[in-house]
C-alpha cells in the first residue's frame, strides 16, 4: 500500500507505532485529581455531586498530535454507599477518533462507622465509536483500495471493573478497561475487504496508590504511584509528588517511564525507553472551584520534535444541605 501520510503523522507512526498500539488507552496527567478516568469503583469518592473536565493537547506543533477531552460527573446516594458517575471522552490521533460514553456504579462498603474508610467496588459499561477518516490522508496513489474514501466509524460496546480502598490518609485501587476489547469482533473494523482492528482500544490493567503525609501545619506531600499494563507493550509507572499548602495550592510533578517487571517474549530486544516528565499546579480559587494545569515534557529523542504538552483541568463541587464530609478529599 503506497501510502503517505502528513510528513509529522509519519514520523509518529514511524517511530512510535509499536508504542501506540501497545499504551493506547486514553489517561491524562491530572488523573490523580479525578479517578473515575481509570476506575469505575471510584465513583462517588467526594459524596457530593462532583463535575470535571479536562482538556489535553500532546505534543504541540506536531502534525496529527493527540487531543484528548473528558467531562465527567459523579456522587453518591444511598446514605453514601452508592457513587454513580457518568464520563463522555474523545480522542483524536491524526486520522483516527474515538467517542466514548460510560456509566459508573460503585458500592462502597463503610469499614468504620463515621464512613472515613470505605471499600468500594465498581462496574462501568458503555459505548464506544471508532473512526477512521480517509480525507483526511495524504495519498501517494488518489485511487488506493486499502484506504477508506470517506470517513469510516463502528460502534462497539464496552465496560469496566474496579475497586478502590480509601482513608483520609491513604488509597489503594486497581481496574480493568476495555474488557470487551478482546471479544468485539475483528472484522467488523474493515473497508472494502481490508482490516482496520489495529484502531482498537486494548485491555489495560491499572494499579494506584498514594498516602498524605503532613509536614507542617500549612504543609502536606502526597506521593503516589500509578503503574499501567496491557500484557503487550512495555509497563509504565507513573511517580507523583505533590506539596498541598495551606489547603488551597497542590504543587508538584510527575516523572513517566518504561519498566521491566516480567519477561514478555513479543516484544523488540531492542526497544527504546520512552520517558516524560510532568510539571503540576492546581488552585482552589474557592471552596467549591479547582483550577488545574499541568505542562508535559519528553525526556528523550522525541523531546527536540515537538514542543512538550498542555493540559488543563476544572474540577466543580455542588455541596448537599444535608451533606457533611467528616474528612477532607485528598484523593
Amino acid at each position: 500500500m503506497k501510502t503517505v501520510l502528513k510528513a509529522g503523522m509519519m514520523f509518529l507512526l514511524l517511530n512510535i507505532g509499536f508504542r501506540a498500539t501497545a499504551q493506547q488507552s486514553i489517561q491524562f496527567s491530572q488523573y490523580v485529581f479525578n479517578g473515575l478516568s481509570l476506575n469505575p469503583a471510584y465513583a462517588g469518592y467526594k459524596e457530593d455531586l462532583y463535575v470535571n473536565a479536562t482538556y489535553r493537547h500532546q505534543w504541540a506543533n506536531f502534525p496529527g498530535a493527540p487531543r484528548t477531552g473528558a467531562i465527567s460527573v459523579d456522587g453518591a446516594t444511598n446514605e453514601n454507599k452508592v457513587g454513580l458517575g457518568l464520563q463522555l471522552m474523545f480522542d483524536r490521533l491524526g486520522p483516527q477518533d474515538a467517542l466514548s460514553l460510560y456509566g459508573s456504579y460503585a458500592y462502597r462498603i463503610p469499614l468504620d462507622p463515621e464512613g472515613t474508610r470505605r471499600l468500594c467496588i465498581g462496574i462501568s459499561g458503555g459505548i464506544t465509536q471508532y473512526s477512521l477518516d480517509g480525507t483526511a490522508l495524504q495519498l501517494t496513489d488518489n485511487d488506493d483500495p486499502a484506504l477508506p474514501a470517506v470517513k469510516k466509524s463502528v460502534w462497539t460496546p464496552d465496560a469496566r471493573f474496579g475497586i478502590y480502598y480509601y482513608t483520609p490518609r491513604f488509597y489503594a485501587g486497581a481496574s480493568v478497561t476495555d474488557l470487551f476489547a478482546m471479544y468485539s469482533e475483528a472484522s467488523r473494523y474493515n473497508w472494502k475487504g481490508n482490516n482496520y482492528a489495529a484502531i482498537r482500544k486494548t485491555q489495560h490493567l491499572y494499579v494506584t496508590s498514594g498516602a498524605m503525609f503532613p509536614l507542617s501545619e500549612n504543609l502536606q506531600l502526597k506521593p503516589s504511584i500509578l503503574v499501567k499494563e496491557d500484557f503487550k507493550g512495555p509497563t509504565n509507572v507513573d511517580f507523583n509528588v505533590f506539596l498541598l499548602i495551606c489547603e488551597k495550592l497542590w504543587i508538584g510533578g510527575s516523572y513517566r517511564t518504561d519498566v521491566k517487571l516480567w519477561n514478555k517474549d513479543n516484544l523488540p530486544t531492542d526497544l527504546q525507553q520512552l520517558d516524560a516528565a510532568s510539571a503540576m499546579v492546581e488552585f482552589y480559587a474557592t471552596e467549591k472551584l479547582r483550577i488545574g494545569y499541568s505542562y508535559d515534557l519528553n525526556v528523550n529523542k522525541m523531546a527536540g520534535y515537538q514542543g512538550g504538552s498542555h493540559e488543563v483541568s476544572l474540577g466543580f463541587l455542588f455541596p448537599s444541605k444535608r451533606s457533611i464530609v467528616q474528612s477532607p478529599r485528598y484523593f
